[in-house]
């Protein structure tokens, strides 16, 4: 199975996802808030940056079905998303689609999270008012 890789950058990141939180950098100089977690802010180059919790949703740009079965037990083929995120409009980001129908472009998603072994939780996306299909619990840890 091909499983997230955390880096330095992205690994509080991905923490906070197995929490069931999701949360962007927020550059301490400019504001700039940025996707995917990296060291330097793209805008002014500062360093300073704090997390920013906020709402995964965002828009569908475009999908793919994928028949290539890259994952163990997954069914085939499974639909992969990319959105345009609202706290981040410049980022794209990618996912498993878990609406019970194909998605649409430009159509409001929410992130919804999915547990895929102990530790590795993914985000995934649903249509907005789909609610959540696949609850996740929430284990907040603040310490991040």
């Amino acid at each position: 199975m091909y499983l997230p890789q955390p880096d330095r950058d992205s690994a509080p990141w991905w923490e906070r996802v197995a929490a069931g939180e999701f949360a962007v950098q927020e550059c301490d100089s400019c504001g700039t808030s940025r996707f995917p977690p990296r060291a330097f802010c793209p805008r002014c180059r500062t360093e300073g940056w704090h997390w920013h919790e906020a709402e995964p949703e965002g828009t569908v740009e475009s999908w793919i079905v994928s028949h290539q079965p890259f994952v163990p037990g997954r069914r085939d083929p499974y639909l992969v998303v990319m959105i345009r995120l609202a706290v981040v409009p410049e980022c794209l980001v990618y996912g498993n689609w878990r609406g019970e129908r194909p998605p649409a472009y430009g159509e409001r998603v929410r992130g919804v999270y999915t547990e895929v072994e102990e530790g590795v939780t993914l985000l995934d996306w649903a249509p907005a008012d789909a609610g959540n299909p696949h609850p996740h619990p929430l284990r907040r840890n603040p310490s991040h």
